[in-house]
């Protein structure tokens, strides 16, 4: 039960430390859905786990996309042979994963990734900044400040975001120690994945207050699930990706 006693007690002070943030991070949502624009999510590796959280699935917001760098094969028509593990560290993808993406100026975008340090989410915060998006990032500030960035520019996400959550994952991200050095039992995923959870759950809740429906997705296995969701994505026909 060791892991399992930290990975609860750092979710408890995650969800207590970034309870301000999130609700700016919540606000920036609800602003982007009122005006018709969509959550734009991106991860590359582990981190895409966490944008799969924020867009598509059942209990989350219709008006949201999920970016990745397999963008560049499923509509971009490149070959698969260019996803390599080494792909996420080159800056040049990031303006063709933007430009393939059915972006609109009042769209939100959420950029994960726990190093904070890698060129292509460094180069797709700039551009998303550079076209006036709001910006939100879940990172680890713990590991980020650690690292020099792979970016030419030397920024990192956190330098460039509107928002910070901070995942409180350790530098290395596991909690466990081996015997000898090392560590084992990361936790990233984890209080990313809270923390983006915590973001729709506010965001929905002051749509609610506002008077509003929420666009929210029910599950697929559910009675009058599928009728549901493809009346509430008629909505935003053209704006989202969904079935790939």
């Amino acid at each position: 039960m060791t892991y399992a006693t930290k990975v609860l007690e750092l979710a408890r002070q995650v969800a207590e430390s970034q309870a301000e943030p999130v609700t700016r991070a919540a606000a920036l949502f609800v602003a982007a859905i009122r005006a018709g624009g969509v959550v734009n999510a991106f991860g590359s590796g582990h981190s895409e786990a966490i944008a799969m959280e924020i867009a598509g699935r059942a209990g989350g917001l219709v008006p949201s996309n999920r970016l990745s760098p397999r963008d560049l094969v499923l509509y971009g028509g490149q070959p698969p042979s260019v996803l390599t593990p080494e792909l996420e560290r080159d800056p040049a993808i990031a303006r063709q994963i933007y430009d393939l993406a059915p972006v609109a100026p009042e769209d939100v975008f959420v950029l994960v990734s726990s190093s904070g340090v890698n060129g292509a989410v460094v180069e797709l915060a700039r551009i998303v900044k550079d076209q006036g998006h709001p910006l939100i990032a879940i990172t680890s500030v713990a590991h980020s400040t650690r690292m020099t960035s792979r970016h030419p520019s030397g920024g990192k996400l956190l330098d460039l975001a509107d928002v910070v959550l901070d995942n409180g994952a350790p530098y290395g991200d596991a909690i466990l120690d081996l015997p000898g050095g090392g560590s084992y039992g990361a936790v990233s995923t984890i209080t990313s994945a809270l923390l983006a959870q915590l973001v729709v759950t506010e965001a929905v809740d002051a749509l609610v207050a506002l008077g509003e429906t929420p666009p929210v997705y029910l599950s697929v296995n559910v009675t009058g699930g599928d009728e549901h969701n493809k009346a509430l994505e008629s909505r935003y026909a053209g704006r989202i990706r969904r079935g790939k």
